[in-house]
């Protein structure tokens, strides 16, 4: 089986299997496309084919447009107002990071000068690829915590560039540092200068003409042009293909089109991504790792409590303990660049095969471990320090004979503007913190917690209630909390939102007192209005 078309086929059913079942669990769909590509590699036996290698260039394309729309929101302005976080923070982060792994590689595990280097800065990158689409996804990107977060990932994608050079400069023998800085700085101005002149009136004269075309294929097709092209002269010129891309990204960031941009490519981005996370599930060595397993987690568990240490004292200078904390448990895994680097490190017999897997094993472990860190950050950060709002410790409220409204999402925040228009007395619980932070900024009572937790329940004074208005979304989440109100207090007046027939019959073995059909209640207006009329 050595035809690529025959490896998309299987990987395309494994993987949306696999992701269905995952997202039952509520688990990554990253962590699914890991799966596949270890399950496609190890027992459909495509380990050394040629097409699996077509597979990785493909799957490389995915970092390349991430790269591409991290540059659609650096514009020079707002690189400019971050330029301490990401030249100050990042640059130490990198170099701290770097000098200590380093130091353990070459005295406590004795390996080699150059391998140690390797193994140095590509454990310092952290994963873009997992943790901005996760800040994106939460909105968590505008919070103290994610800014200092995205200005280190973005210091640590460009720091990937002069990495792949120095792994050049090490297997070169022929040329001196000197002139391979020199044949660096020549190329790197010759890139810079092309695209942000002849390039970017290339690139504006493109959108503009297919834009006015009014094609929406054509304007795509122009998108890709300019990603694929400028990524490709990066590459001819010696650097990596999401250097071009990035660059790229800058110049639209500053024109009228980037956010139509970033949104028509947002699929194809994703796509490409999972093909990506692909590829890395197809360096997993099942027997390797079982043989090894003990030596693989130690050595994890200590880089990443390395990293999540150096981060949090280094971000301690200028923040408080929350936000290091946070960082820390953001930025301590090990990121995909850290591929591209083992990858050219092998092919220039800088790492021994057996070495480089061991490495492969606890980078891509890392990025296993990533999606679970990332999703439940609020709640590893409440282990190590205490706020106001954190979840199940909520001092008692003074409170009797109110409404508890759980969620504030969309809905939540129209229920609670209604209520105040109505002078009634409510209060907010959601496990959102951005939410719960939104809600204190516009004068509500409002906490973090979790309303299926008989702490919060206590503290809340559910027994007291008027009603409690339950806004949440997934069904699994209302059956949770209403059958976790109704176990404490029986007598509980629930008022729950359901999206369907379907999910009202779902919950019908629950003692709620109200059901509120959203779509029947639109439908019913959307009659009244047309009645009116």
């Amino acid at each position: 089986m050595d035809s690529i078309l025959i490896i998309i086929a299987v990987s395309l059913a494994l993987a949306s299997v696999i992701n269905i079942a995952l997202a039952k669990f509520s688990i990554s769909h990253i962590i699914g496309y890991i799966i596949t590509g270890t399950i496609v590699s190890n027992f459909f036996d495509f380990n050394g084919s040629t097409s699996l290698h077509s597979l990785d260039l493909i799957g490389e394309f995915g970092i390349v447009f991430l790269m591409f729309t991290i540059g659609l929101e650096m514009s020079f302005a707002k690189l400019g107002k971050m330029k301490e976080l990401i030249f100050f923070n990042g640059f130490m982060q990198v170099a701290v990071s770097s000098i200590v792994i380093f130091l353990m590689a070459f005295y406590i595990f004795n390996i080699e000068p150059i391998p140690s280097v390797i193994i140095a800065l590509s454990f310092s990158l952290s994963s873009t690829a997992i943790v901005l689409p996760y800040l994106k996804k939460s909105k968590d990107i505008v919070t103290p915590y994610g800014k200092k977060s995205v200005a280190i990932l973005v210091f640590q994608d460009l720091a990937v560039i002069p990495i792949l050079l120095l792994m050049g400069f090490l297997s070169n023998n022929e040329l001196s540092l000197t002139e391979i800085l020199l044949k660096t700085f020549l190329y790197a101005s010759i890139i810079i200068i092309f695209m942000f002149t002849i390039g970017k009136k290339i690139i504006s004269w493109l959108l503009h003409f297919s834009s006015n075309a009014r094609m929406e294929e054509l304007f795509l097709s122009s998108v890709f042009t300019i990603v694929l092209g400028t990524s490709l002269i990066a590459h001819e010129m010696g650097f990596t293909y999401s250097l071009g891309a990035f660059i790229a990204g800058m110049i639209i960031a500053e024109t009228k089109f980037h956010i139509k941009v970033e949104s028509d490519i947002a699929s194809y981005k994703d796509l490409l991504l999972g093909a990506f996370f692909f590829s890395i599930g197809t360096k997993i060595d099942i027997f390797y790792f079982i043989s090894n397993l003990h030596w693989v987690l130690g050595v994890l568990a200590l880089v990443m409590t390395i990293k999540a240490i150096i981060i949090y004292f280094l971000m301690r200078i200028k923040a408080n303990k929350s936000e290091s904390v946070k960082s820390a448990i953001a930025l301590c895994q090990i990121g995909e660049f850290s591929f591209a680097i083992f990858a050219l490190a092998i092919n220039q017999n800088l790492l021994s095969e057996n070495l480089a897997s061991f490495l492969i094993l606890i980078t891509v472990l890392s990025m296993v471990l990533t999606p679970f860190m990332v999703s439940n950050i609020y709640k590893l950060a409440a282990i190590f320090v205490v706020e106001f709002f954190e979840a199940d410790k909520i001092a008692t409220v003074n409170a009797s004979n109110h409404i508890i409204v759980c969620g504030f999402a969309i809905l939540g925040r129209i229920v609670a503007k209604e209520l105040t228009n109505g002078g009634v007395k409510f209060l907010i619980i959601s496990d959102n913190l951005q939410h719960v932070l939104l809600a204190r900024k516009r004068g509500y009572d409002a906490y973090f917690g979790h309303l299926d937790k008989q702490p919060v329940l206590e503290s809340l004074k559910v027994e007291q209630t008027s009603s409690i208005i339950v806004t949440v979304n997934t069904l699994k989440d209302k059956k949770i909390i209403c059958q976790a109100v109704l176990d404490y207090y029986p007598n509980a007046n629930l008022i729950v939102k359901v999206n369907t027939l379907e999910e009202k019959a779902a919950m019908s073995d629950i003692k709620i007192n109200s059901f509120v059909h959203a779509q029947h209640e639109i439908a019913m207006l959307l009659v009244k209005q047309g009645t009116r009329s």
